[in-house]
Order: C-alpha cells, then sequence, then structure tokens
C-alpha cells in the first residue's frame, strides 16, 4: 500500500527510457539544451516584464506569471529527469515523488486557466481597444491570476491525495520519468474507476472550459479583426494575438490528449514523449514565440542592454 502519511516507504523507480540507451544520451543532452533556452528565456520575460516601466501593461504582466509558471513547472521536473538519464541510478524517494506530482499538477492546472486569462485579456485590448484600460485594472488583473493560481491548487488538494493512496502492492517501479497522475492511476492493483471518473470530471472543468473560453474569445477576435476594412489595421490585431494563439495550441494540443482519454487506452510510450514535449519544449519555445515578433519586447531589450538608437527613436 502506498499511503500519503507514510514516509517510511522506499524509494521509486522511474524506469524512464532506460529500455533505450542509446536514446537516453541523445535525450540528456536534447533535454539540457531545451531546458538552458527555458531557464534563459523565461527568466528574461520576467526581468523585463519588472525592470522596464513601458511592458507594465495587463499583457506583460500575465506573460510574465505565464513564463513564472514555465519557469517553475520545467525546474520540477527537468533536474530528476537529467539525473534519470545520466546515470543507472532511476530511483525517486517517496517524498521526492509526492512533492513532484503536486508541483506538477498545481503548475499545469494554473496554466490551463491562465491561458485562458490571456485570451480574454487579448479579447477585450482588440474588441475594446478604447475601454481597456480602464477595463483591465490592476486590481483586476490580480484577481485573474488568483483565480488561475486557486484551481490550480485546488486541483492539486483534491487529485493528489487520491492518487498517493491507491494500492500498489508493493510495485515500485513508475513506467514513466515523472511522478504524473495517468502513470501512478496505471500501476496501481485496485479498481481505480472513481478515481479516473474524478480526474476525468476535473479535466473536463480545468481543460475544456479554458478552452472553450478561448475559442469564444477568439471567434469575437476573429469578427471584430474582419471588420476593420485597413489591413494594416489587421495585421496590427492579429499580431496582438498570433504568439498567444500559439502557445495555447502547443500546450493544450498535448495535454488534452494525455488526460481526456480513458486510462485503459493509455499508451505508456506515447505518454513519455508528450509528457517530455510539453513539460521541456513548450516551456523553452514559449519565449521565442512570444519575443520573435514582438517590437515591445525587442525594445525593452535593447534599452536594458544599453542598445537604445537615440531619444524618441523606436523600431
Amino acid at each position: 500500500m502506498w499511503r500519503g502519511n507514510d514516509s517510511s516507504l522506499p524509494a521509486f523507480i522511474l524506469v524512464g527510457f532506460s529500455d533505450r540507451p542509446r536514446l537516453e544520451r541523445i535525450l540528456f543532452a536534447s533535454v539540457l539544451v531545451f531546458y538552458v533556452l527555458a531557464l534563459v528565456g523565461n527568466a528574461a520575460i520576467i526581468l523585463l516584464s519588472l525592470v522596464d516601466a513601458r511592458l507594465h501593461t495587463p499583457m506583460y504582466f500575465f506573460l510574465g506569471n505565464l513564463s513564472f509558471l514555465d519557469l517553475c513547472f520545467t525546474t520540477s521536473v527537468v533536474p530528476q529527469l537529467l539525473r534519470n538519464l545520466g546515470g543507472p541510478d532511476k530511483t525517486i524517494s517517496y517524498q521526492g515523488c509526492v512533492a513532484q506530482l503536486y508541483c506538477y499538477m498545481v503548475l499545469g492546472s494554473t496554466e490551463c486557466v491562465l491561458l485562458a486569462v490571456m485570451s480574454y485579456d487579448r479579447h477585450v485590448a482588440v474588441c475594446r481597444p478604447l475601454r481597456y484600460a480602464v477595463h483591465m485594472h490592476p486590481g483586476l488583473c490580480l484577481r485573474l491570476v488568483t483565480v488561475a493560481w486557486g484551481c490550480g491548487f485546488l486541483n492539486a488538494l483534491v487529485m493528489c491525495p487520491q492518487t498517493t493512496r491507491l494500492s500498489r502492492c508493493g510495485r515500485r517501479r513508475v513506467d514513466h520519468f515523472l511522478c504524473e497522475m495517468p502513470a501512478l492511476i496505471a500501476m496501481s492493483c485496485e479498481d481505480t474507476a472513481r478515481v479516473e471518473a474524478c480526474a476525468f470530471a476535473l479535466g473536463v472543468v480545468l481543460l475544456l472550459v479554458p478552452l472553450s473560453l478561448i475559442l469564444v474569445s477568439y471567434g469575437t477576435i476573429a469578427a471584430a479583426v474582419l471588420r476593420v476594412r485597413s489591413t494594416a489595421g489587421r495585421r496590427k490585431a492579429l499580431g496582438t494575438c498570433s504568439s498567444h494563439l500559439a502557445v495555447v495550441s502547443l500546450f493544450y494540443g498535448t495535454i488534452i490528449y494525455m488526460y481526456l482519454q480513458p486510462a485503459g487506452s493509455y499508451s505508456q510510450d506515447q505518454g513519455k514523449f508528450l509528457t517530455l514535449f510539453y513539460t521541456v519544449v513548450t516551456p523553452s519555445a514559449n519565449p521565442l514565440i512570444y519575443t520573435l515578433r514582438n517590437k515591445d519586447v525587442k525594445g525593452a531589450v535593447a534599452r536594458l542592454l544599453g542598445w537604445e538608437k537615440g531619444p524618441g527613436k523606436r523600431e
């Protein structure tokens, strides 16, 4: 039995990719590169959103929170993953496994809701530009972010104890590279129908409801853009939303496949690579997506490094 209040249990074995030694060496180098990119990119966005007064807007307040989430999300997974990929020791302590599960659930659930909040911000910016500064005031932005974090903690407090209390009949091998809920449920030796039903219900609330709000927001944005007569105006409106839409597609496309399917059809190999994608690749890609075409961020970098061309000259 694996009980949530039992800290005397032996370490668990994260199987990961141990059956493919050559792949482990390739993954170690790849994951390390993506992790460094994620650390540098997200830390840079957080720094810029704090020190540059021109980025003290709702959009960059939410973007800074997203970067902080990505930074914590990838850090809760990658150091342990690199340790497992780089040597023969594949173990993780009971306490470490539980802590990783809680962090993973809190941060992943919070990001789902935060992306919906960011789509609402873009909806107001495009559809109500004259009222944007009044409507998206600092108090509302703070409350929206608080709701996102509250949903993440609530989901973890509901699902993590149920997952850790499942009987495992002495099984210690987790067929994954991290302590993730579907893998932990799959290794149980008791009936998991109730836990799976609860996980599915919360998955619908925390995945499909925010995704529906995102789709509605972008539907209204598309309608507003079609009413804009000038080509330049359309490009400007689409430019404010394209980066966020790309991030939503990357994140939701993989995570919905992971969590909204019956446990019986859950493929461990597919699950490992999909989890690797949205815990390692996506957090490192997000800063690039938001900065490559963003003149505000480029200008903030230039000002921070002292590369500004001159007073009054902006890109």
